[in-house]
């Protein structure tokens, strides 16, 4: 992470963490969908000790979450753990921090400061007025200089809000304090539907700055969901080629088949893929056959019927009740 990696694209599991079996299910379906760091809450010593049997299930990298008890950090660690979230404003005295750091240390593992908007040290709170970008930075300091003094530099940061405003503003100001790998994300983005638009907002508005080295889109649905709406973030920036990119009109009064039917169940097949094509349904004479031509495969619909284009060629010309059938056909020769 960080450097000249690829972004990578993490979640974090909403299973009970005690329950061994269902958390490693549920990481199983992340990594199919192309997940490449995972998080478990660790919220008690039974949950942190699960870890050891969730390791031993899971093929990608796990993060410890940690809020409140460092003890739990450690029993985290112990079972296995390959990385540490921390909060700096709710895991306690510096003597416990440094405990953790220690323990860290001995096993390798990485440690995310993670600052959140929402659970900052009421000191900070009353300087600042609430929570500020300049508070948020602030808190990040603190715990990174905590760190450094004990030599110790395996160290990510995320500074989270609500707000896309504010978490933007917090990560542009950190990143003009420090260098190590940033965490971004919109904490508490929201459903699938808005928590997708404020995630891939402010995610995409701080991609483009060029600052983030892991992302996790934050929606109360799915996890899996999270893993996609990031790679798609990714796509959109020319950031990463994971997987095949779906181009589809938005429709209007021109169009002559039932292309939302159709762009579904096109999305639908192509999530099964890893191959970076693109793949172009359009539903109409204006601009169909311009993008279907310019991707690697892609239908351009008239009446009743579709130009299937491969590779810039016209291969077929199918009756719309043949054209999702020749379209995976093609598809799947790709």
């Amino acid at each position: 992470m960080g450097g000249g990696a690829d972004i990578s694209v993490q979640s974090m599991t909403n299973t009970d963490t005690r329950d061994a079996p269902a958390t490693i299910a549920q990481i199983k379906r992340l990594e199919e969908a192309g997940c490449e760091i995972v998080r478990v809450a660790a919220p008690d010593q039974e949950a942190a000790i699960a870890i050891a049997q969730i390791k031993a299930g899971i093929s990608i990298p796990l993060v410890a979450d940690i809020h409140f008890d460092h003890r739990l950090a450690l029993t985290a660690l112990e079972n296995g753990a390959d990385a540490l979230r921390l909060n700096p404003g709710n895991i306690g005295a510096r003597n416990r921090v440094e405990e953790v750091v220690r323990a860290a240390q001995d096993k390798g593992a990485p440690i995310r400061i993670g600052v959140n908007a929402g659970s900052l040290d009421k000191k900070l709170l009353a300087k600042h007025g609430g929570p500020t970008e300049d508070a948020m930075v602030e808190s990040a300091m603190e715990h990174i200089h905590i760190l450094e003094e004990m030599n110790f530099d395996t160290i990510k940061v995320s500074m989270k809000a609500s707000s896309v405003g504010l978490t933007v503003a917090a990560y542009r100001a950190l990143a003009q304090k420090v260098d190590y790998p940033l965490h971004v994300g919109v904490s508490e983005a929201g459903t699938r539907f808005g928590g997708t638009i404020k995630s891939a907002i402010g995610i995409g508005i701080l991609l483009a700055d060029g600052i983030g080295d892991t992302i996790r889109v934050s929606l109360t649905d799915d996890p899996v969901e999270e893993v996609m709406v990031g790679y798609e973030i990714l796509r959109s920036l020319r950031l990463r080629n994971a997987g095949p990119e779906m181009i589809s009109c938005p429709t209007c009064g021109r169009t002559e088949i039932d292309l939302i039917r159709l762009a579904t169940e096109v999305e639908e097949e192509i999530r099964k893929m890893d191959k970076p094509i693109t793949v172009a349904v359009m539903g109409c004479v204006v601009n169909g056959p311009g993008e279907a031509r310019e991707a690697d495969i892609g239908i351009a619909g008239g009446k009743g019927c579709g130009l299937i284009f491969r590779k810039g060629v016209v291969v077929r010309k199918v009756p719309e009740d043949k054209m999702r059938e020749a379209l995976f056909e093609e598809l799947r020769k790709l």
